[in-house]
């Protein structure tokens, strides 16, 4: 099993290790809910190491994640990251994923982490253009600063106006022993935050910067767990629960991503933009419960008469809303919002009702 640059860190902060995706991973420090609030009020730190990282070179990089990637790239420049999925050629989605453009032949994608060799074997496998590839993915470290204190944080390490950094942007600087970290305003959080790149070389005392920087803002080590529930209260989707190599970004209520302009010829095209026109028989929509109960994964969804239309996603009681939510595919008559669906339960059919996502937003 793999271990990260901070996995010593996270056992003298008495992190609860387990395997993730060929990881050794904190599930938690000091408990879920605890952890979920640090990230909503204060600030919070995830390794995300896990991740992969894919370099794109070459003058032909650009064509290469224009055919992979159902975004259009063409509207990116340089220093801006783009969130995008992979479609496969059967309708389905092989990754979602961000990509970065640092020049018109110099691109990043990050894979998710339990996705790294098959989206290499993916990426490799349509590189007709003779796209210098690089994986990184053992040679990065990965931070994630999450929280609305994360920009008092990170101005602390670096020697610009970190506020300048936009949304969805990115830029390479130096902090403290590293020249060259790549930093963005991104994350997984639904929460202001910031994700830092560099050599696992520097992984530790990078680590100590930051947590001596976050002192006085109460930082502290954030766990998978968290991380899923703020995802969900955010609602952001999860490959290998809400999309699958057998969901389509139009089903996946990714049609927003999706770019049917002019020159953007990605692979399997032509099917996505039958069903973007012609309408899908299922949607992935968020909803809430009404009555009391936990949604999970693989429940059924159920209309009032217990006929089964769909099926969860991903469920949770979510720790700053205080209220029980998921995502889920229902069948398209029922995906509108405020309809009454039913989540069974432990053979009871419990209600709930379809909302419109993020179910937090920051």
């Amino acid at each position: 099993m793999k271990k990260t640059a901070f996995n010593a860190k996270h056992r003298a902060y008495g992190g609860k290790m387990v395997p993730f995706a060929g990881f050794e991973m904190p599930v938690q420090f000091e408990g879920v809910t605890a952890e979920h609030m640090t990230v909503r009020e204060k600030v919070g730190v995830f390794d995300v190491s896990h991740m992969g990282e894919f370099w794109f070179k070459g003058p032909k990089a650009k064509d290469l994640m224009q055919k992979i990637t159902v975004n259009d790239v063409n509207k990116l420049d340089d220093g801006q990251v783009q969130y995008t999925c992979m479609p496969n050629e059967k309708g389905g989605i092989v990754d979602d994923t961000l990509i970065y453009r640092f020049s018109e032949d110099k691109w990043m994608m990050v894979p998710n982490a339990a996705n790294v060799d098959k989206d290499w074997d993916w990426v490799s496998k349509n590189n007709t253009e003779g796209v210098e590839l690089i994986n990184e993915s053992d040679n990065l470290a990965q931070l994630a600063v999450q929280g609305p204190d994360s920009i008092k944080v990170i101005d602390k390490l670096v020697d610009f106006d970190i506020a300048e950094l936009g949304f969805f942007r990115s830029t390479v600087t130096k902090v403290g022993p590293c020249d060259e970290v790549i930093l963005s305003q991104t994350g997984y959080t639904g929460s202001k935050g910031y994700e830092l790149y560099f050599p696992n070389e520097y992984g530790e005392q990078i680590w100590d910067l930051i947590f001596e920087a976050g002192k006085e803002f109460d930082i502290k080590p954030i766990g998978l767990a968290a991380r899923d529930t703020l995802r969900l209260e955010a609602g952001l989707f999860l490959y290998g629960n809400d999309l699958t190599d057998e969901t389509s970004p139009i089903e996946a209520s990714l049609g927003w991503i999706t770019k049917f302009t002019e020159g953007n010829d990605f692979i399997n095209r032509a099917q996505l933009e039958k069903e973007k026109e012609e309408g899908v028989s299922r949607k992935l929509k968020g909803f809430e419960m009404i009555d009391r109960g936990i949604p999970r994964q693989h429940y059924e969804i159920c209309d009032e008469e217990g006929n089964v239309i769909g099926e969860v996603t991903s469920g949770t009681k979510a720790p700053y809303l205080n209220k029980a939510i998921g995502l889920g595919y229902v069948k398209k008559e029922y995906a509108k919002k405020d309809t009454e669906i039913y989540i069974r339960i432990r053979k009871k059919l419990t209600k709930a009702k379809i909302v419109k996502i993020p179910f937090y937003k920051g």
